[in-house]
């Protein structure tokens, strides 16, 4: 059984999935926030554009 967990505490395998889960949510999160703020920019020149002609 000691060696077991030894075996089991050394093993790694696992933990490159959680690694690129973390990276991957955080990639999400940054696009998500750009997006946003491109959307917001976006909004605030088409109404300065339409503010603008009428």
């Amino acid at each position: 059984m000691k060696e077991f967990l030894k075996a089991l505490w050394k093993d790694e395998d696992g933990l490159s999935a959680v690694e690129y889960a973390i990276a991957g949510g955080l990639v999400v999160g940054g696009m998500v926030g750009a997006f946003q703020l491109l959307g917001t920019n976006a909004t605030a020149r088409i109404n300065t554009l339409a503010d603008a002609v009428s």
